[in-house]
C-alpha cells in the first residue's frame, strides 16, 4: 500500500541538525520506495533561498538560546486557514510529529488533523533544574495533545521520560539511523597520517558537550607526547570562550576548524585516529558516534545515558566520565595508541551500526505507521 505521508519538523529544515537530518533522509527512503512525501515546516526568518518541492513552509519560526547554551528554535504561530487548505490539497495518510511538544506550531497542525498521526520524540529535557521547571510549565500545554495521536515512538529509552511522566501510553523505540554508505565510503585523498595521531571533534560549541573538559584531558596528553594534535570542528556560544581557553593554557596543537560542511565532516571522519565527543548530559541518542563507527573510527564517549543505549556491550568501553581529567586523558591515549584495542572496538563497532542503517528504521517506521492508521480509522468509527 502506498501512503501520502506529511512529516513534520518543527526546526530550520535548512540548517542542518540530527532532527532535521532524520526527516529529510526519511522523506528521500520513502519517496524512493513509492510513497508521496511532504516535509512541513515554518520558514525560518532569515531564510532566503528557494524552498524544494518536496518541502511545504507553513508560519515562520526563530532561533533562540534556551538552557547551557542550547539552540532552541521556536515555531511561531501560522494561519489556520493556510494549514486547512494544505491539508485540504495534499490529502495525506498520515502527519509524522517529529518533536511535536515544540510550541506552538506543531500543536495548530495536529489540532486541525484528519489523518493518522504520529508522534517522535528526539530531545531528552536537560537534566538541569531551569530545564525541570521549564517541562513542568509546559505540561499543561503538551498533555491535552496525546489524545489526538494514533502512536508514540521515542528515538531511545532516555527520550521517553518526558512522555512517559505526563501519561503512561506505549512506545516503541524506532532509533535514529544513519546512510551507512554514505559514511563508510573513504574519500579518495582521506588518508590517515601515520606520523601525527588525530583527536576530532565535531558537534556544538556549548556547555553540555563537554569540549572544555576534552581540553583538559588533551592537555594531560599534548604536553608528553608531541605527535597528537586536536581537531575541533563546529560552532556555538562557547566558541569564544573555549579559544580564549586554549590560548591562556598554551595548549599545543589544538585546531578550531569552525564549520565544516557534510563532505568535510567525512573526510576527516576518515583522516582522523579517535573520534571524541564528550557530551556529560542532555544526550537522547548518538547519530554522530554512528557516523564515526560507519567511518570505522574508535569513539571516546560522554557516559550519559543517550550515548548509553548506543554504545552498549563491548562499546562501554569508549564511554567516560568526562569530568574526570585523569581516567578521560587515559581512554583517549588507549584508544589512540593501543592497536589491539582498536581492533577489538573495531570489530564490535562494524556489526553494531550495521544495525542502524537507514533501510531498517524505515521499515520500523513504515510498521508504526501501518499500525497508526489503522487505530486512526478505529478512532474515527
Amino acid at each position: 500500500m502506498t501512503m501520502r505521508i506529511g512529516l513534520v519538523c518543527p526546526y530550520n529544515i535548512f540548517s542542518g541538525g540530527g532532527v532535521q537530518e532524520q526527516v529529510l533522509t526519511l522523506q528521500k527512503t520513502f519517496e524512493k520506495r513509492g510513497h508521496y512525501v511532504r516535509i512541513l515546516t515554518p520558514l525560518p526568518r532569515e531564510y532566503e533561498g528557494q524552498v524544494p518541492k518536496e518541502i511545504i513552509t507553513l508560519g515562520v519560526s526563530m532561533n533562540t538560546t534556551a538552557f547551557a547554551g542550547t539552540n532552541w528554535q521556536w515555531s511561531v504561530s501560522v494561519d489556520t486557514d493556510a494549514i486547512d487548505e494544505v491539508f485540504e490539497r495534499e490529502k495525506f495518510d498520515l502527519l509524522h510529529f517529529h518533536e511535536p511538544w515544540v510550541p506552538v506550531w506543531g500543536r495548530q497542525l495536529l489540532m486541525r488533523s484528519k489523518s493518522a498521526n504520529v508522534a517522535t520524540m528526539h530531545a531528552r529535557f536537560l537534566d538541569t533544574l531551569t530545564a525541570k521547571t521549564v517541562s513542568n510549565v509546559f505540561i499543561p500545554y503538551t498533555k491535552p495533545q496525546i489524545k489526538y495521536f494514533d502512536a508514540f515512538t521515542a528515538v531511545s529509552v532516555p527520550a521517553m521520560e518526558y512522555l512517559l511522566s505526563l501519561k503512561k501510553v506505549p512506545i516503541t523505540v524506532v532509533p535514529n539511523g544513519i546512510d551507512f554508505k554514505k559514511y563508510s565510503r573513504r574519500p579518495a585523498r582521506a588518508i590517515r597520517n601515520p606520523g601525527m595521531k588525530t583527536i576530532l571533534y565535531i558537534g556544538r560549541l556549548e556547555e553540555r558537550k563537554g569540549v572544555k573538559f576534552l581540553l583538559k584531558a588533551f592537555s594531560e596528553i599534548a604536553h608528553r607526547n608531541e605527535y597528537i594534535q586536536l581537531l575541533i570542528a563546529g560552532q556555538g556560544p562557547d566558541s569564544q570562550k573555549l579559544r580564549r581557553y586554549v590560548a591562556t593554557n598554551e595548549i599545543p596543537r589544538v585546531t578550531f576548524l569552525g564549520f565544516i560542511s557534510e563532505d568535510e565532516k567525512i573526510h576527516h571522519l576518515h583522516r582522523a585516529d579517535v573520534f571524541c565527543s564528550p557530551a556529560y548530559f542532555g544526550e537522547s541518542f548518538g547519530v554522530v558516534l554512528l557516523e564515526a563507527m560507519a567511518a570505522d573510527l574508535p569513539v571516546v564517549a560522554g557516559d550519559n545515558p543517550g550515548y548509553q543505549s548506543v554504545m552498549v556491550d563491548r562499546g562501554a568501553l569508549s564511554l567516560v566520565n568526562p569530568q574526570d581529567t585523569i581516567d578521560f586523558a587515559r581512554r583517549l591515549e588507549l584508544m589512540t595508541f593501543d592497536e589491539g584495542l582498536r581492533r577489538l572496538w573495531s570489530k564490535w563497532a562494524n556489526k553494531r551500526v550495521k544495525e542502524f542503517d537507514f533501510p531498517k528504521v524505515a521499515d520500523q517506521y513504515m510498521k508504526v505507521y501501518e499500525d497508526a492508521i489503522k487505530k486512526s480509522k478505529q478512532r474515527k468509527t
